[in-house]
């Protein structure tokens, strides 16, 4: 080959890699892969962002809830990211492949992002009866070889103590399960495990292990738990799709709104995250002095608005108005009690004229 050519075959293969490279670095960051979570009892992660997801900056959360407060500061990542802390490669040999104290972060995995999980502290505990289901949400259909819940011993205190594997018993676990097989909800399926702890009360931590069906890939969550604090059974509530990869640079916007009145309803509007094309809304609905018996709220934007999905209300869009109702398990609300949904929706995110309308 002559010098002359060579030249213009490395030129050429120059430019190629530049272009490429520059392709690359133009692509938007898309939502990462959907995996999943135990939503209920929420673990720690996905409860911190079921939480305050709306309000990540609020000072407030340092007071009212000090051990999200410390993982939102250590790695919001971790709660934007709720559905995926897993393991790759662990060959069902789960003890050996993390130590004990890092159960809740399965032991450091992806960089550390989700080390703050391991925190020892008075993390809210969902209160629970003897009896209560452990909810595990697949995003993205995998399936599962299996599902093994753990509950802590009797007399394990986890506000002081950090967890370890002596700590655990084995109180509820299912075998190969496909997706199929799962109740299919906005976003994913999901599935119910039963626990039964028969003459126990207190503290104490679910541990969930979840062996995905599609390749070598291990889930570990930890929730935190009150028994005998109330409760029978895991409220029915869907979680939202996979939030973006990166954590929101616009703070939440709030519309303001009255107090409502008896028989009435108030909605509270505020932006949970945004992207690029999307965005996630997230609405508080109060009821007024009196009990009501269901609830419509209207979101009136700017311009139109398009919804890809929404939870915990049935959520439509027409035109710029974007309409939210109730669903069977939170339309009844006691005087001043208050419930949540959320949508994503396309576009930039902008902020609407708020209405609640009650059903008494």
């Amino acid at each position: 080959m002559s010098s002359t050519l060579r030249t213009r075959v490395f030129v050429s293969g120059l430019v190629g890699a530049v272009i490429a490279a520059l392709a690359i670095a133009v692509l938007p960051a898309g939502p990462a892969s959907a995996h999943g979570n135990v939503t209920g009892p929420a673990s720690r992660n996905y409860g911190c962002y079921e939480r305050w997801g709306s309000k990540f900056q609020d000072p407030t959360m340092a007071t009212e809830d000090p051990m999200c407060w410390q993982a939102w500061q250590a790695d919001p990542n971790a709660m934007w990211n709720w559905n995926g802390l897993f393991r790759e490669g662990v060959a069902g040999n789960h003890q050996a492949a993390i130590p004990d104290g890092q159960l809740c972060s399965a032991g450091h995995t992806q960089s550390g992002r989700y080390n703050a999980m391991d925190t020892v502290g008075d993390w809210k505990a969902a209160a629970v009866g003897n009896s209560f289901n452990v909810r595990l949400f697949d995003g993205a259909l995998h399936g599962a070889d299996y599902i093994r819940v753990y509950v802590t011993r009797a007399g394990f205190n986890p506000v002081t103590t950090a967890l370890k594997w002596s700590d655990l018993e084995l109180v509820s676990q299912i075998g190969n399960t496909p997706a199929a097989q799962w109740t299919a909800v906005n976003g994913g399926v999901q599935i119910d495990l039963p626990v039964a702890l028969s003459g126990r009360s207190g503290r104490a931590m679910v541990y969930t292990i979840w062996q995905a069906s599609h390749l070598d890939q291990s889930y570990y969550f930890c929730s935190d738990i009150n028994i005998g604090g109330g409760g029978t059974t895991t409220p029915p509530t869907t979680p939202p799709t996979t939030p973006p990869t990166t954590t929101p640079t616009t703070p939440p916007t709030t519309a303001p709104t009255t107090p409502p009145a008896a028989g009435a309803c108030a909605a509270t509007y505020s932006v949970a995250s945004t992207w690029q094309g999307g965005f996630q809304g997230d609405v508080t609905v109060k009821a007024g002095s009196a009990a009501i018996k269901g609830w419509t709220v209207r979101l009136t934007y700017p311009g139109s608005q398009a919804v890809q999905q929404g939870w915990n209300a049935t959520v439509t869009a027409g035109g710029s108005t974007v309409t939210a109702t109730n669903v069977s398990y939170n339309g009844a609300l006691a005087a001043g009690a208050t419930t949540n949904f959320g949508f994503i929706g396309s576009g930039t995110s902008t902020t609407p004229a708020v209405t609640c309308t009650a059903t008494v």
